[in-house]
Formats: C-alpha cells, sequence, structure tokens
C-alpha cells in the first residue's frame, strides 16, 4: 500500500511540475488543477470568472475526472457553452485522504489521455 501511494505522490508531483513547463507557474494544489481541467472542458480559453463560476469549474472538472471510471456522464451544454453531468453510479464513501487519492489517481489519468501530458 505504502509503494502505491509513493508512486502515487511521485506522479502527482512530476504532474505539477510538467504543468509548470506549460503555464510558467505551478499549480499549488488540487484545486489549482481542478481550476485548470474546468477552464480545458469550458473550451472559452482565458477568461474571468465569478467566485462561483470558478466553484463551476471545479465541479466540471471533478465530474469529468471521475467520468473516466464511469461515476458520471455528461448530459449535454447549456445555451451558455457550460457542460453539465449526471451522477450515473454511487461514489464510494471514502475519507478526505481516500477521496484526494481517488481524485489524484483521475487528475493524472486525464492529463495523460485527454492532454498527453
Amino acid at each position: 500500500m505504502i509503494k502505491k501511494d509513493l508512486e502515487l505522490e511521485r506522479k502527482w508531483q512530476a504532474l505539477r511540475l510538467q504543468l509548470k513547463d506549460a503555464l510558467g507557474k505551478k499549480p499549488k494544489d488540487m484545486n489549482a488543477v481542478l481550476f485548470l481541467i474546468g477552464v480545458q472542458e469550458l473550451g472559452k480559453g482565458p477568461h474571468t470568472f465569478s467566485k462561483e463560476e470558478k466553484q463551476d469549474l471545479m465541479h466540471i472538472a471533478i465530474c469529468k475526472v471521475l467520468s473516466l471510471s464511469g461515476f458520471y456522464e455528461l448530459e449535454g451544454v447549456d445555451e451558455a457553452g457550460w457542460p453539465h453531468w449526471k451522477l450515473v453510479k454511487p461514489l464510494p464513501h471514502f475519507d478526505l485522504l481516500e477521496q484526494e487519492k481517488l481524485l489524484k489517481m483521475h487528475v493524472i489519468e486525464y492529463f495523460e489521455e485527454e492532454i498527453g501530458l
């Protein structure tokens, strides 16, 4: 178990460094990475977002990365171009540390498969 955790952490740190190389600034935490994914998935490019929109972007990112394991499915896009997701299978009940591991695994997979990093 510890070996897997160390490998996950190594991959996570490597991803953050790759993002620093691509963006010029290293994302400080999971929320920053989720925000980047949300902006990518929204597809509107650089933009100034309200606090509520930033929260919506992070929700989009969580749904997108968890869709890789079939937890969410894209329902469609609204008239403003924002994607909407629906939960299709229940999420496991994890403590915060396990939730973070699950998100890290899926975020890494997202950047490997969807972005090619």
